[in-house]
């Protein structure tokens, strides 16, 4: 049989070179001798292991140990610039590109608007914008877009991965072209790949934040809009069309329902929980909030100005009976309501609350969602916030983007 077997020392020098690979950049600088304790290899072994490495690119001689007795040990790293990836995070507002080096180090960015009406301007095409905002970010890190070994675009809804076409994201305007994914190919100089911006933050949060160790969690999203993502056994579950996790259609007590909820871009759980509810509750126990502002930053703002006030000094904030704490109260009750059911069907280890309108709320926040989640579920599940703040979702991009290029740049068999 052609090709390299099994159990043959290629494969397992590969193995060990991966191996190291991976503890360099879990661990940081590593001397040789280190690197064998850890890895069980004969020093030397992790001598022939670093010098492959080495030659091959993949590791650089950082410095040196100090504070320990004897001779000073030259550390090693994996070789920032081995490859370079790109992420990018697509909203109806703008793109933000980023790029980092293979040890996942972000070293340049770039945000471009999006006009939202007419006389701001034309609005460039999805592929166009995209391009643009990449080299952007290329040109910050000081590295040429053609060299950049993948990229990966996170968007509002999902690639149906039967059409191709664009779906739960009615409210993004531009790309649903049917021949898109084509267009983006052939104006991007490096492999593509597409991912539900949602999704992307549980990759951040699985790899970086509250996820890890879990193989099964979902991670609620509140932000724009209100969508999950779903982790199972470790991996992903993205649905037939992409469409799990599209929670915000979901249909809740305590809301009409929401016929034809594509069409209206809403559903029973956005309604009761998202931050259009938020901005509704404000207004009806009187509190205020500024009328200029986007509908997620208000009720971002709204949320954290009810935490503070309920934590505050008994003399300034909530007693509990107060506006503030009503509206922790509706907005933890509401997304416990959507929760339950999730948690009936899927019963997972973990949930992560995200995104900025949960974020703005908090430790408080989260008790009154758990308490209020132990009363309507049967399974009762650890509850986090996020940890991966300021542009999860481009992080999301570029952790899913390094995976898949570090299986290829790493791989020592060839």
């Amino acid at each position: 049989m052609a090709g390299t077997r099994p159990g043959t020392p290629r494969v397992l020098r590969a193995m060990n070179d991966r191996a190291a690979l991976d503890l360099l950049l879990a661990e940081g600088p590593l001397s040789r001798g280190r690197i064998g304790e850890l890895t069980g290899l004969s020093k030397p072994t992790a001598s022939q292991l670093l010098a492959r490495l080495e030659a091959a690119g993949l590791v650089v001689v950082t410095g040196r140990s100090e504070g320990r007795p004897g001779p000073n040990a030259q550390l090693y790293a994996v070789n920032g610039e081995a490859a370079h990836v790109a992420g990018v995070d697509v909203t109806t507002a703008r793109v933000l590109a980023g790029v980092a080096d293979i040890t996942g180090r972000v070293t340049g960015t770039c945000e471009l608007p999006t006009p939202a009406r007419p006389q701001d301007g034309p609005r460039p095409a999805p592929p166009e914008l995209v391009l643009r905002a990449v080299e952007g970010a290329a040109a910050a890190a000081g590295v040429d877009t053609s060299g950049l070994r993948r990229a990966v675009i996170g968007t509002p809804g999902a690639f149906d991965p039967g059409t191709g076409r664009l779906r739960y994201a009615s409210h993004l305007p531009g790309w649903h072209s049917p021949t898109l994914l084509e267009e983006m190919a052939a104006a991007l100089p490096m492999p593509l790949g597409y991912e539900n911006d949602v999704n992307l933050v549980a990759v951040a949060e699985q790899r970086l934040g509250a996820g890890g160790g879990h193989d099964d969690f979902v991670l609620l999203w509140n932000e724009e809009g209100i969508g999950a993502a779903l982790v199972i056994g470790g991996r992903l579950h993205r649905g037939r069309t992409g469409g799990a996790g599209e929670v915000g259609f979901l249909p809740v007590p305590g809301t009409p329902l929401v016929r034809d909820p594509a069409r209206y871009n809403s559903g029973g759980f956005q309604e009761l929980a998202g931050a259009g509810a938020v901005l509704r509750w404000a207004r009806e126990l009187g509190l205020p909030h500024d009328p200029d502002g986007s509908l997620h930053a208000n009720a971002a703002a709204l949320v954290a100005s009810a935490a503070s006030a309920v934590d505050g000094p008994a003399d300034e904030g909530d007693d509990g009976s107060g506006p503030h704490a009503e509206l922790l109260r509706r907005l933890a009750t509401g997304t416990a309501v959507g929760l339950a059911s999730m948690v009936a069907v899927l019963d997972p280890q973990l949930i992560v609350l995200a995104g900025g309108v949960l974020a703005a709320g908090g430790e408080r926040l989260r008790r009154l969602v758990q308490d209020e989640l132990a009363e309507l579920a049967v399974p009762r599940p650890a509850l986090r916030l996020g940890t991966v703040t300021g542009e999860p979702v481009l992080h999301g991009a570029l952790e899913s983007a390094l995976a898949a290029t570090r299986d290829e740049v790493f791989d020592t068999s060839r």
